[in-house]
């Protein structure tokens, strides 16, 4: 890899401190419009309305994400595991590259303003444009993030339940939350890492530390992603682009960036992304600032649904929430409703805007996606099988909540 002084730039990053970018190709890539993007749109969406530090971004994220895969490559040389230098570079930049494909607020709004389109699939998209622009260069990237490299622990510390995007996450997560119990001993994990018939493993010395990061990721869904005030403000978010969608296309005119009226405008699917480089192209100019500029002109807007939840939304004033471990009955809801409506004085066919209702569910070991144990004899086990305690058994368990979120008034 060369290593020209515009390649050896150094990044100051408060989770591990002074951070090298290795190569000139890996330099490209973040300088790319596409990557400098995820400076404009925050890793955790809403959840700031909770822990006001939670201000990270996506480009953070990826910057340490790739840190962290350095350590452990290396890691992994030094345990006489052969790692040419294309193979070293082609994982920094899958691992680099994972989130280029997430929408405005992240998660949020993966399925409202898109539909039914995952955010690793417009990664792989823009990759591959990407690789076109680079003539090649991206190549074994590519086949690493699609899992079409024949040495698989690759897409593993790739995409696995034990990957590199999850150690960074949990660890910077934690830190801008200042959520102090989901600390991860992510450098222990990282040196307890090996590889095993061509399979990402963990020495068995490693198993406590593993236990601990499952539990970690448990708790951090449960009192930081999911938590009822970012799962009401999501809602909210929701409800209005859902509106902002339903007048566009019903042919009246609100007030956006050319970018966010486009997809307001349509209901695009995957493969009309993958016929238009056009509209890559214009999907990658939206970041959370669109959102937040439409927010801020749609709180005058004349229709009353728009202008009253932008409103909320700029002054904290959000959804009431009800949470529960078991479902609510229909009579429940029913109740909840015309309470909510009787309140508002909305019409029945706009309290879908003021009114939602789900579940949400966690479950931090997917027990088909193994995270594997190499024992002291050699042989290669479940995490689940390995454990001494029944927390990963139970951790495998999918735990589901309910709730009902409804707007306590108008104001506008």
């Amino acid at each position: 890899m060369s290593e020209t002084l515009k390649s050896r730039k150094i990044l100051n990053d408060p989770v591990y401190g002074f951070i090298t970018i290795p190569s000139e190709l890996i330099f490209t890539i973040i300088d790319h419009p596409y990557f400098q993007r995820l400076r404009r749109i925050k890793q955790l969406g809403l959840t700031d309305f909770v822990y006001p530090g939670a201000l990270h971004t996506r480009f953070h994220h990826a910057i340490g994400a790739m840190h962290l895969m350095s350590i452990t490559l290396d890691n992994l040389r030094n345990k006489g595991n052969e790692i040419s230098d294309e193979e070293y570079e082609a994982a920094l930049i899958a691992i680099l590259l994972h989130d280029i494909g997430h929408g405005p607020f992240s998660h949020a709004l993966e399925f409202s303003l898109l539909k039914n389109i995952h955010h690793e699939s417009l990664s792989l998209l823009v990759i591959d444009e990407l690789n076109q622009q680079l003539h090649g260069q991206l190549d074994l990237a590519l086949r690493i993030f699609k899992n079409q490299y024949d040495r698989k622990f690759f897409h593993q510390l790739v995409s696995s339940q034990l990957d590199i995007d999850r150690l960074d996450y949990l660890q910077r997560d934690c830190f801008f939350t200042g959520v102090s119990e989901g600390t991860i001993g992510a450098d222990r994990i990282i040196k307890m890492m090996a590889i095993k018939n061509d399979q990402l493993v963990v020495e068995e010395k490693g198993l406590y530390s593993i236990e601990n990061f499952l539990s970690a990721r448990r708790l951090m869904y449960w009192q930081v992603y999911l938590h009822k005030t970012t799962v009401s403000a999501e809602k909210m978010l929701i409800n209005l682009i859902s509106r902002a969608k339903d007048l566009v296309q019903s042919g009246q005119s609100i007030k956006g960036t050319d970018e966010f009226m486009h997809f307001l405008g349509n209901d695009f699917t995957l493969e009309d992304f993958k016929n238009s480089k056009d509209l890559i192209q214009t999907f990658l100019e939206l970041d959370d600032y669109d959102i937040w500029g439409g927010i801020k002109l749609w709180k005058k807007d004349s229709d009353y649904v728009l202008r009253n939840i932008s409103s909320m939304f700029l002054q904290r004033n959000l959804f009431k929430i009800n949470l529960n471990s078991e479902e609510f009955s229909q009579e429940e809801l029913q109740d909840l409703w015309n309470k909510t409506q009787n309140k508002l004085g909305v019409p029945d066919e706009d309290m879908k805007y003021f009114f939602s209702c789900g579940s949400i569910s966690n479950n931090a070991y997917v027990a088909k996606e193994r995270i594997h144990i190499l024992t002291k004899k050699g042989e290669i086990i479940d995490v689940a099988q390995a454990a001494d305690l029944p927390n990963i058994k139970a951790m495998s368990k999918i735990v589901k909540k309910h709730y009902a979120c409804r707007a306590k008034n108008l104001t506008l």
